[in-house]
């Protein structure tokens, strides 16, 4: 498999969960009304799982949708000159970035979040309400996941920018 294969896989993948995590906004405003709803207008009625489902895919709109952000380079950037810079120039500094900064970060993460994500499936952690959703530890697995996405995506980045010095020309 070729590099510029594996960074269109790559692309792919964060493309797909980009959409995934599109369609958990829409989730999350139906679930948030309906909650919402039933709060206010049926005050007998009130479900913690519902409640509860709307935090998940919160957590997913920003876990899933981290990568797709930095595909479409719509990520924060401190940008005093990068958008005055020519394409080669900017190739150079998403390669650093990438290098120094994105790649040593989602390690971290991963590293950091995995004792914490084990013991949750070791326990296969649910709520602490009565009533909420026992999964917990699926919620817990979206920290590393998004690690692990970003730094995928950072590859593809990578793999992007050495394409663009390479090309022929200051562009």
């Amino acid at each position: 498999m070729s590099l510029n294969a594996l960074a269109e896989g790559i692309d792919l993948l964060n493309e797909w969960l980009g959409k995934i995590a599109a369609w958990s906004v829409f989730a999350t405003v139906m679930i948030t009304f309906t909650v919402v709803i039933f709060r206010y207008g049926f005050t007998q009625f009130y479900s913690i799982a519902l409640y509860e489902s709307a935090l998940y895919f919160h957590a997913m709109i920003f876990m899933l949708g981290a990568a797709y952000t930095l595909k479409h380079d719509q990520h924060v950037r401190v940008d005093i000159f990068y958008h005055n810079l020519t394409a080669r120039k900017q190739a150079f500094i998403n390669i650093f970035g990438a290098l120094f900064l994105l790649i040593p970060v989602c390690i971290f993460i991963v590293w950091v979040s995995s004792d914490y994500v084990l013991d949750s499936w070791k326990n296969l952690e649910g709520s602490r309400e009565a009533g909420g959703l026992p999964l917990v530890f699926i919620l817990k697995s979206l920290i590393p996941l998004m690690a692990v996405l970003l730094l995928l995506q950072a590859l593809s980045s990578l793999i992007h920018a050495l394409n663009q010095l390479s090309a022929k020309g200051e562009q």
